[in-house]
């Protein structure tokens, strides 16, 4: 209702190595226009260099904790201690926009059915980063794989509570094949549960975009393809969306090789690749349909 104060939020924050990125996503959080929110951070530095850049930031309320290595395992860590209506998961070296914060909340306060909601990544300088669809629309499990990033997911904490934690046997530091895509298998798990999501790609959080070298982009496709892999086999997603992230890549080199794109085509290769050693990793793991 109109004057009523907005929901609070607690942000996760998984750090490890990072300073100056960290301290100037803590810049954007102080310059939010809500205020009603607090940083959960997830230290997993083996020394105190996350101390010395709080205290350069004595504006934003921040609960310092520590964590073993591991992306998920340190979100499942800050999970423990969300208070928060909403929370939402921040990389360590993204930025928010002074209204990000403000936006959401009120997105939410409007629409008590709202379960969760994901914005759109671009880089430094604004554009896309990446293929983002260019009109908001409920997110599925269909539409999963091209409307989420982590840091701009934010879910109701009865939701997250649902859900329970991330699994860690994905996410960066995870020590497996598939140790990337944690928050996709995150929002699969909460849609499923019947949890309304929507993706509105007016909410942009900046984030940076790295140019791999030819041999680092073979590798995230074998990465990010046994992340997919094994993301549809421990959901149980049916045969027919299997088979379809199976074709994609294989008609992807077959098209690169055509063309004489030897780094496309090994890309697609591992790609495929992955997706195939994911599927047989996650077959049996978990099943997230209640």
């Amino acid at each position: 209702m109109p004057g009523e104060p907005l929901p609070r939020l607690d942000l996760v924050v998984a750090t490890v190595d990072r300073t100056e990125p960290l301290d100037e996503l803590l810049a954007s959080l102080d310059a939010q226009t809500h205020r009603g929110f607090r940083v959960v951070l997830v230290d997993q530095n083996a020394d105190d260099r996350v101390l010395r850049t709080l205290e350069g930031r004595p504006g934003v309320s921040v609960l310092h904790l520590r964590s073993v290595r591991g992306l998920s395992r340190a979100r499942n860590a800050g999970l423990e201690h969300v208070e928060a209506p909403l929370v939402g998961f921040p990389d360590d070296d993204c930025v928010y926009p002074p209204d990000l914060l403000e936006r959401v909340a009120r997105r939410f306060a409007d629409h008590p059915r709202l379960a969760g909601l994901c914005g759109r990544a671009a880089a430094a300088d604004g554009r896309s980063a990446g293929r983002w669809p260019s009109e908001p629309a409920p997110i599925t499990t269909d539409t999963v794989w091209h409307t989420v990033i982590s840091h701009t997911i934010f879910l109701r904490r009865a939701i997250a509570a649902r859900v329970g934690p991330f699994d860690e046997g994905l996410g960066l530091g995870a020590g497996t094949r598939w140790s990337s895509g944690e928050e996709i298998d995150y929002v699969v798990r909460a849609l499923r549960t019947g949890a309304r999501i929507e993706y509105d790609p007016s909410l942009v959080v900046r984030h940076p975009v790295k140019s791999p070298t030819r041999d680092e982009l073979v590798a995230l496709g074998r990465r990010d393809g046994a992340s997919i892999g094994y993301i549809l086999a421990a959901n149980a997603f049916p045969a027919r969306t299997r088979a379809r992230m199976l074709v994609r890549p294989a008609l992807g080199a077959l098209v690169s090789l055509a063309l004489l794109d030897a780094t496309r085509a090994r890309f697609h290769a591992a790609t495929l690749d992955g997706r195939v050693r994911g599927l047989r990793g996650g077959r049996g793991r978990r099943l997230s349909s209640p």
